[in-house]
């Protein structure tokens, strides 16, 4: 990516604030809202001569519909990541080649090669599935198919910035 100045520095760093807060806000409450197995889901209680008693349901919670991991809209995303990381390193790579600066601090420290580069790229790419598979398997389909179009936004903030500012 190209140098940046001081407003736009200011701009990215208040965008990329803002985008974690609201992620921690958006996955924390996803996370904390299941019940342990076993859990009766309502406590027996007293009113006024009545004896209201509850019990734990006989059959076992429904899960929402099971999908395969590498579905059509699974496919689809992951297409998209891996294209817009190939995007990403193409722009990146030319952009360090005419004397820019990576702005990403972490993908600063693999700009001394190409192949460094590659390599950073393509543990994005795995890191982004392998997040994505471990929503899957934990029952939390909607962070599955959020991790890569989170992905897939910022990947495509930082392709435009680069063409832009190239």
């Amino acid at each position: 990516m190209s140098s940046l100045r001081g407003r736009d520095t200011r701009a990215l760093r208040v965008g990329l604030h803002l985008g974690v807060v609201a992620l921690s806000f958006c996955c924390g409450p996803l996370f904390a809202q299941e019940l342990l197995p076993g859990t009766p889901q309502l406590a027996a209680f007293k009113t006024e001569g009545f004896a209201l008693e509850a019990t734990a349901a006989a059959k076992p919670r429904e899960t929402p519909l099971q999908h395969p991991f590498l579905d059509q809209k699974n496919r689809i995303l992951f297409c998209a990541v891996a294209g817009l990381s190939a995007g990403d390193f193409a722009v990146t790579r030319a952009n360090l080649a005419n004397g820019g600066k990576e702005l990403n601090p972490f993908t600063r420290l693999f700009t001394g090669s190409t192949a460094g580069l590659a390599t950073n790229f393509i543990g994005e790419t795995v890191s982004v599935v392998g997040l994505s598979y471990y929503f899957h398997r934990t029952g939390h389909h909607r962070l599955e198919r959020l991790s890569p179009l989170l992905n897939i936004a910022a990947s495509s903030l930082a392709v435009a910035y680069s063409l832009r500012h190239h």
